[in-house]
């Protein structure tokens, strides 16, 4: 077992050994009853488990995958919208867009997922459910046929819309285990109310949304499942909130003008990818891990790959703690502050991305370090690799090179930041027609 492995097991026998009891103001949980301990426990099982010993495995065949899809393809970068054929650029989309038949063979999509959420099969195992009304007025007892409704369901399901709708939700959404969300075909606002919250769950895949202006929500009684609904606090205003789950992949959605982050997983959560989104006009974009105290962010694992971070940004593209964060062909095109930064020695692995720095010659540096001093954070493992620096841009690396699991000389590399335009090309949610690859 390489370094890598040795330090991997460390880190799960140091949480299977310690508690993980959440403070139930965090979990916006006001009692934190028998349902939620359970869960909890169940969560907890379940992320050390998708604990991933050698995670470099992981980055070498997202790279493998890349340069794949890659081969062959001759395609030149076009300027403004594109109008032609269908044109899979990159590894997740070669695998579904171009198929004539995609409505109808919509689960091939579960098979898709690369990254630390590879294993992300959402709703593959049950029944369509198609959302046929976008309104959500019974928070204890949603009506059939809403979003609600569906994902509080406690068996697997594949959910679609009938047509295009606006959903403003009153009150954080709470998606159980086992679902995929699918917004392809429609055009689906999820806007103007409370966000998605993933909480003691797996499995879920997010994909084809437009999620835009989520305020905080009021909280009060909420279902959760069939059987079970409770007290909750008020909600923070996060797009999407993953909060101690695993096996998350949040694909091909176009987010921007939250309340609070847009993508922000925390509190233990791991095997998660985050990938062909586009971001634009937010401030703090993605938090990985909530707490300098948490130390049972150490299990976190996430890969960025594919995305379009935006106009209008300022920070946080992401900001992480603890764990590994693999961000890997993603085109970053504005940024205010900073685009990456953390605290509490996160290992981030940057790989073949475009940085173009904005004018303003305080925020050329690509990277941020928190409350840690230079002879501290100089032994964190933060890597550019195969990186375009634009506008003046800079990467500031630190840990030490001559144990960095990833000098190693049989790695894969990534496509180069110059490939990027062509790889994050159609990121955000698609517009998609029955009968016709999308």
């Amino acid at each position: 077992m390489g370094l890598m492995g040795l330090f991997g097991l460390f880190v799960v026998l140091v949480l299977a050994s310690s508690s993980f009891t959440v403070p139930k103001a965090e979990a916006h949980i006001a009692d934190f009853d028998e349902t939620w301990q359970n869960r909890s426990a169940i969560a907890r099982q379940v992320a050390l488990e998708a604990y991933v010993h050698e995670p470099h495995n992981v980055t070498d065949h997202v790279n493998h995958m890349v340069h794949k899809a890659l081969e062959g393809n001759s395609t030149r970068r076009h300027l403004g919208k594109y109008t032609g054929a269908c044109m899979a650029t990159n590894p997740i989309d070669r695998c579904w867009r171009c198929q004539r038949n995609w409505a109808r063979d919509r689960k091939r999509l579960a098979k898709c997922a690369l990254g630390f959420g590879r294993k992300t099969t959402g709703g593959l195992k049950g029944r369509f459910y198609v959302v046929t009304d976008a309104s959500d007025e019974s928070l204890t007892d949603p009506k059939p046929g809403t979003l609600r409704h569906a994902v509080i369901q406690d068996r697997p399901l594949w959910i679609t819309f009938k047509h295009d709708m606006i959903i403003r939700l009153t009150e954080e959404l709470l998606v159980n285990s086992h679902k995929t969300i699918d917004g392809r075909g429609t055009n689906v606002h999820i806007a103007y109310g409370a966000g998605i919250t993933i909480q003691y769950q797996k499995n879920v895949i997010i994909h084809g949304l437009h999620i835009h202006d989520i305020k905080a929500g009021n909280g009060g009684m909420i279902r959760d499942s069939p059987e079970h609904y409770g007290l909750r606090t008020k909600s923070d205003g996060d797009a999407i909130s993953i909060f101690a789950s695993s096996f998350v992949w949040i694909d091909h959605n176009s987010m921007s003008n939250c309340m609070d982050g847009l993508i922000d997983a925390i509190m233990g959560s791991t095997a998660i990818t985050i990938s062909n989104n586009h971001f634009t006009n937010h401030n703090e974009v993605s938090l990985m891990g909530a707490s300098d105290s948490f130390s049972d962010d150490k299990i976190m694992q996430v890969t960025f790959a594919f995305n379009h971070f935006g106009r209008g940004l300022i920070q946080r593209m992401p900001r992480c703690r603890w764990g590994f964060f693999h961000v890997v062909n993603n085109d970053y095109t504005h940024w205010g502050m900073y685009a990456v930064g953390g605290s509490q020695h996160p290992t981030i692995i940057s790989q073949g991305n475009r940085y173009i720095a904005p004018t303003a010659n305080y925020a050329k540096e690509v990277t941020k370090r928190d409350y840690a001093s230079e002879d501290v954070w100089k032994q964190w493992t933060w890597r550019s690799e195969g990186d375009v620096m634009k506008n003046g841009a800079f990467f500031r690396e630190s840990g030490p090179p001559s144990t960095d699991k990833y000098t190693r000389q049989d790695k894969i590399t990534a496509k180069p930041g110059t490939f990027v335009g062509r790889l994050t090309r159609f990121a955000g949610a698609l517009v998609c027609k029955r009968k016709s690859p999308c």
